[in-house]
């Protein structure tokens, strides 16, 4: 069925009887209203419980005004692991069960499954009038985003989309840093990770048994209908492909987007360009080179340019990323050292002068500042040289009441999640609520969708969200298989 006939029968799930197809089972006779006063705890669901989604349950349940009192999983061991954890939650295999049965006993719905699969869960739990956290990207289509966003909007529920490191420390003081005019106005940004979830393999042909741990066809949703085959989408590889995940650039995109986006105050892209290989049609390039134009605002130039790479051998060299140390040893070299050649005695040199192996880099009219990934704090550059910002960041820290940085992620990871229950109580307010984080999914998305068309210009028309091209239109929804 086609996403929209899917989100308005979610639209009535809430105040009909009837049973729906098997993909919208009723859940309730009448809508749920939201409560009336503030809650004093927190019931949590959690739909997926396996690797992030485990991550997930343990920090949000680490909040002590958290209830944990449901656990899916359509993975039998993934939800007996969790189940040993919170032996009081009540356990299914099946989200729509779930929330058919547990609609008047939950307050809030984490969402940790994979991508395809972020936006039926998370539109079901809305409908519902269930605040939602949503790990990232936020979804799998761009539609699906802006539906998202609207829907979130208009009922008014607390939403939070799971990229932690948007309450670390050094993410707070990169934009904080880039707001004061530290560079003064950016007119590039050029951020990179050498993780590969790209497949350039062949598509896997025949079919193997599905473990008896594995409910395949609730794993694969609304996905289309494709055998079983092992180690090739459950339980990790399915980021690699364009019927579950979203490449490295919705895995890591997300994380190293963040603080520029949001320092920057962006919005999404006009233009959209990928350099790599020709579409295969089932995995994603293992090597992207996406280069986004944003129209300006208050902290850029007129416009930004915005280039992202990733793969192996990522950053791709240019003398944007050409650090201080790496400079002075390729101008004791040579002075006529071309870029490539500076870049190779760069990743050869050693501290200061090394670039980080995954961050970003802004370029503004007054200098550079390198935010590498991550819990390293910010470096200002001038003129192929360091420069001291330690009184900059104390003013920022004082001002700001920041305190000092802590490099423990044990103790910083759960922050992101706490800010969401506290939220739901009532005490404070998500910093990247669907309302941000959907535009920055949308312009993470339409890059993805850009390897479909390799090194041609895709022009965005977001007033009316489509293409000026128009066969990449059919990109920005799927089909819907009723399960």
């Amino acid at each position: 069925m086609k996403k929209r006939e899917f989100l308005k029968k979610s639209a009535l799930l809430a105040s009909t009887t009837a049973l729906m197809p098997s993909f919208l089972m009723a859940c309730k006779e009448e809508k749920i209203a939201a409560k009336a006063t503030p809650l004093t705890r927190l019931r949590t669901a959690h739909v997926g419980v396996g690797n992030m989604g485990a991550e997930d349950l343990r920090d949000i349940s680490s909040h002590s005004k958290v209830d944990v009192v449901a656990l899916c999983d359509v993975d039998s061991n993934n939800l007996a692991a969790a189940k040993k954890l919170h032996p009081n939650a009540k356990t299914y295999s099946d989200y729509r069960v779930m929330l058919k049965e547990m609609a008047d006993g939950i307050d809030a719905v984490i969402v940790s499954t994979p991508d395809h699969t972020h936006a039926p869960v998370s539109m079901m739990a809305m409908e519902l009038n269930k605040s939602v956290y949503c790990q990232k990207p936020l979804t799998h289509y761009v539609s699906e985003a802006r539906d998202m966003k609207k829907l979130a909007e208009e009922k008014g529920l607390v939403t939070q989309m799971g990229i932690q490191v948007h309450s670390f420390y050094d993410y707070k003081l990169a934009t904080l840093l880039i707001q004061s005019g530290i560079i003064g106005k950016v007119h590039t940004v050029r951020a990179w990770s050498p993780k590969n979830w790209g497949y350039d393999g062949p598509v896997p042909t025949g079919e193997d048994t599905v473990p008896d741990s594995l409910d395949w066809n609730l794993w694969l949703g609304t996905s289309a209908e494709r055998p079983y085959k092992e180690g090739v989408y459950h339980p990790g590889n399915w980021r690699k492909l364009v019927d579950y995940g979203c490449g490295t650039l919705g895995d890591m995109g997300v994380h190293i987007f963040d603080t520029p986006y949001n320092a920057l105050a962006l919005d999404v892209p006009r233009t959209i360009k990928n350099e790599c290989r020709a579409p295969n049609g089932f995995g994603f390039p293992e090597k992207n080179t996406v280069t986004y134009e944003f129209p300006g605002t208050q902290y850029t130039a007129d416009s930004l340019k915005w280039i992202w790479s990733d793969g192996p051998g990522a950053p791709d060299m240019h003398e944007d990323l050409i650090l201080p140390g790496a400079t002075k040893v390729a101008e004791t070299t040579t002075k006529e050292a071309s870029v490539e050649e500076k870049m190779s005695l760069e990743t050869k040199a050693s501290g200061p002068g090394t670039l980080p192996e995954q961050g970003a880099m802004f370029i503004g009219d007054k200098g550079r500042l390198l935010l590498p990934h991550f819990m390293q704090l910010p470096t200002k550059i001038v003129d192929g040289e360091y420069v001291d910002i330690s009184s900059e960041i104390a003013a920022i820290e004082k001002a700001n009441n920041m305190g000092k940085p802590i490099r423990d992620y044990g103790s910083e990871g759960p922050k992101h999640y706490h800010q969401f229950v506290d939220a739901c109580l009532g005490t404070d307010e998500c910093t990247a609520p669907f309302s941000y984080s959907a535009n920055l999914t949308e312009t993470i998305l339409l890059g993805v969708i850009a390897n479909r068309f390799p090194n041609q210009t895709l022009n965005w028309d977001s007033k009316n969200a489509k293409f000026a091209e128009e066969e990449a239109n059919k990109f920005l929804e799927g089909d819907y298989r009723d399960f």
